[in-house]
């Protein structure tokens, strides 16, 4: 093991892997998630995230495709292509492949997504149909082939049932003869060696002729085939060695078959490998909730990441830049702070990135192509091979100034400790220029105080601190970039209960160059907390201020809004109301003029004048209301119970929105909160929400319109539900898988009593978007699911 691989295993990377192989799904791809090593290629690199996120973003849409009973083939295909002859398990693997190939290539089918990186591996795929199906239509099970593989086997198996029948008849009769009773030691029908017998009592052995295939452990029973079936018998033996013949011959001409396409099935298998580990990769990123990070020409930007290996709730984002503006980061804090999850986290997002995963980051952070990441953390002390924790630590060390250069990332935890202080620091500052001379980008943590005064006053190397709250003797684990870090050595221990004396006279044997140093960057630290607090309390008002400033606006928006309809509305009702007078003048002058041509002059008259009055009074009533519709927005008759006083819930008539009453002027006028807005308002224009708690608010929410995309899988699992349950959840997912234009699905209802095979296939008989189904065959789940073909 060279030190670049020891480093990576430093860094923690093969339980990222770990988890990576978690989500593959096929035992090739979970293989190749464990090899998975950094590249230091740009291009690669970037082919390889482009491939993750490509993968990403069709799983939103279309979820991830099924890669489930896939088995490295390779092996069988050589044989084959030697012209071996294949098993059925074997030849059910490549139908298996082939398969999964065919339905892989259709996972791309529709354009939803658009042309991605990665859509060049599935149409690569060949997906052999025929061969699929000549295998699977003639193997039905590991050991069973299929009557109908060819005609020969069908005729053989053919006559096999009819001579096995007419021998068990030839021996029915025997054992149902009564003379044949006392001499048989079980009247039944039995095998021995590939031949139909009749167990004999051994006293008996000579009341039936016959030939003698076994004797039973007691040696009281004789297996004795009778001389009327043994012709019969060695008819069975003959047919059965040609059904033998004829079934290797069927499985050679399959193997030759799939010889014949072996370049075609091996590329499909390795392409299904590569894609099983592209989503693979997609999975973790949303299992980890990563980001894509940008690849820059030179210098780290981490914005809140967090170590993969810590639950997400509990892990303490960090945000630093290095190797742009500065090449060298010197950390520094107490012990258990965080100073080696840091370093480590920088090593190891790093290598996830130049591997092709996403990394636990926000939006903008991004990382530069190293050549090489190499890492000195940890103790490594070795009794075994006499080395002390210094001389373990400058071994690594050597081998890390051997292999470093330009494009190299060097990680130091503790460096120069374990000898002494004052040798241990000149020891580290000279290491840190050597490597910085061949352009290698640095991190390190260390106790020591003269490399904190080192970067603070040397150009291109910068102090951070994990920062520990000496109130609660905790780290927060937070990294504070720019500000070097205390020990704290004394406040602990005084939090502890060491005696003050002690820690006074300690105090004073601090020489006065380094107490000064301490005490200066404790002011630092207070400065520093104080100018935070004033930060954050800034942005929060500021927060504050932008949310307020939103629903005022809203406010405003839902208030014109209502407005406008309510105009709107009165200006409807006011043309309804004119329709209406119109109308029914209409109608009027319609009966005056039927009247007029039926009645004499005097009735006429009469008559006429009778219409006119109703016209006129019928015409005044909608003008009543035509005056009462041009109210810009109609109040609502409401009186309240009561007069409303402070805490009171009101609804303020004018605008049709609730309020909170402040308080009661000394004019009975009240002062309203709505949502953010003070409203002045009187009692009769307010009125009291009866039976709604005091407390309750206006409150507005802006929703915002989505795309909603859903995906459909190939497969959906009924097991554990009642049948009425699946199939309504079977109904519904043959239609979601219609819309999605998906060809095959697969129904997994389980083998068990059949009750819900039985209710699913009524319901696929019912179904007219389905063109037909059949149970699955060996390696689909066979009894236990139903294949269905789409419309």
């Amino acid at each position: 093991m060279d030190f670049y691989e020891k480093s990576l295993n430093t860094l923690e990377l093969k339980s990222v892997l770990n988890m990576l192989s978690d989500e593959a799904v096929s035992d090739g791809a979970k293989q190749a998630s464990l090899k998975l090593l950094p590249s230091g290629d740009r291009a690669e690199v970037r082919r390889r995230l482009n491939e993750t996120t490509a993968a990403k973003t069709m799983m939103v849409v279309r979820g991830s495709p099924s890669f489930s009973g896939i088995k490295d083939v390779r092996p069988s295909l050589s044989r084959a292509d030697l012209g071996g002859s294949l098993n059925t398990l074997e030849l059910l693997s490549i139908a298996r492949v082939l398969q999964c190939a065919r339905l892989v290539k259709t996972y791309i089918a529709d354009d939803t997504v658009g042309k991605t990186c990665i859509d060049y591996l599935f149409s690569s795929l060949h997906a052999n149909r025929f061969l699929e199906e000549k295998i699977t239509s003639s193997i039905v099970g590991e050991d069973e082939i299929a009557d109908s593989a060819s005609a020969e086997l069908a005729n053989l198996r053919r006559k096999i049932r009819a001579t096995s029948a007419r021998v068990r008849d030839s021996l029915q009769k025997i054992i149902s003869t009564p003379s044949y009773a006392k001499a048989l030691q079980e009247p039944i029908i039995t095998m021995r060696s590939d031949r139909f017998v009749v167990p004999v009592k051994a006293e008996c052995k000579g009341a039936i002729q016959g030939l003698v295939h076994d004797i039973s452990s007691s040696g009281a029973t004789l297996f004795i085939e009778p001389m009327g079936a043994v012709k019969a018998n060695n008819e069975l033996r003959e047919l059965a060695a040609k059904e033998k013949a004829e079934i290797e011959r069927i499985l050679a001409e399959l193997s030759a078959d799939c010889a014949e396409h072996a370049n075609d099935i091996a590329a499909d298998y390795n392409l299904l490998i590569e894609l099983d580990l592209i989503f693979a990769k997609a999975k973790l990123s949303y299992k980890l909730d990563c980001i894509e990070p940008e690849l820059r020409e030179s210098g780290i930007a981490f914005r809140n990441a967090r170590h993969p290996l810590l639950p997400k709730d509990k892990a303490v984002p960090i945000s630093l830049e290095l190797g742009d503006t500065f090449d060298t980061l010197i950390i520094t804090g107490p012990n258990t702070g965080g100073k080696t999850v840091s370093l480590k986290t920088i090593g190891l997002l790093n290598i996830m990135a130049q591997c092709g995963l996403h990394i636990p980051a926000d939006d903008t952070s991004g990382v530069p192509v190293y050549k090489h990441i190499l890492a000195d953390i940890g103790d490594e002390q070795s009794i075994e091979q006499n080395l002390s924790t210094f001389s373990a630590h400058m071994t690594n060390i050597v081998n890390i100034l051997d292999e470093c250069g330009e494009s190299s990332l060097l990680l130091f935890d503790e460096l120069g400790a374990g000898t002494d202080p004052t040798e241990g620091a000149a020891l580290a500052i000279a290491i840190i220029e050597n490597a910085r001379s061949r352009g290698a980008t640095i991190a390190a943590t260390t106790h020591y105080a003269e490399l904190k005064v080192y970067a603070t006053s040397e150009k291109g190397i910068q102090n951070a601190s994990c920062e520990f709250d000496v109130e609660t003797l905790r780290p927060t684990y937070r990294l504070l970039v720019g500000i070097p870090g205390k020990s704290n050595a004394f406040a602990i221990s005084k939090r502890l209960g060491l005696n003050d004396g002690i820690i006074e006279d300690a105090k004073n044997r601090v020489g006065i160059q380094n107490a000064s140093f301490e005490a200066t960057i404790e002011k630092l630290e207070q400065t520093r907390a104080l100018l935070e607090r004033d930060r954050n309390e800034a942005a929060k008002k500021l927060r504050e201020a932008e949310e307020s400033a939103k629903k005022a606006a809203f406010l405003r928006a839902e208030l014109a809004v209502r407005l406008e309809k309510a105009d709107d509305k009165s200006r409807k009702e006011a043309e309804r109301i004119i329709a209406e007078a119109r109308q029914t003048a209409e109608n009027t002058f319609a009966e005056l003029d039927r009247m007029r041509s039926e009645l004499n002059e005097e009735q006429e008259a009469q008559q006429v004048n009778e219409a006119r009055s109703e016209l006129r009074r019928k015409l005044n009533e909608h003008e009543d209301k035509l005056k009462a519709s041009r109210q810009d927005i109609p109040k609502e008759e409401k009186k309240s119970s009561r007069n409303a006083v402070a805490g009171d819930t009101v609804e303020i008539l004018s605008m049709g929105v609730t309020a909170e009453v402040l308080s009661v002027n000394p004019d009975g006028s009240l002062n309203l909160k709505a949502g953010i807005m003070n409203v002045k308002a009187k009692q009769d224009e307010v009125y009291l929400v009866q039976g709604k708690s005091a407390k309750k608010k206006v409150s507005f929410k802006v929703q915002s319109s989505s795309i909603r995309t859903t995906s459909v899988n190939p497969e959906i699992d009924l097991r554990g539900m009642e049948s009425l349950e699946a199939v309504a959840a079977a109904e519904m997912y043959i239609d979601n898988a219609v819309m999605a234009k998906l060809s095959t699905v697969t129904i997994i209802h389980g083998k068990g009593t059949g009750a819900l095979r039985a209710a699913v296939q009524q319901m696929l008989k019912r179904n007219k978007a389905v063109k037909s189904f059949r149970l699955g065959r060996y390696g689909e789940g066979e009894t236990g699911v139903t294949i269905v073909e789409l419309k």
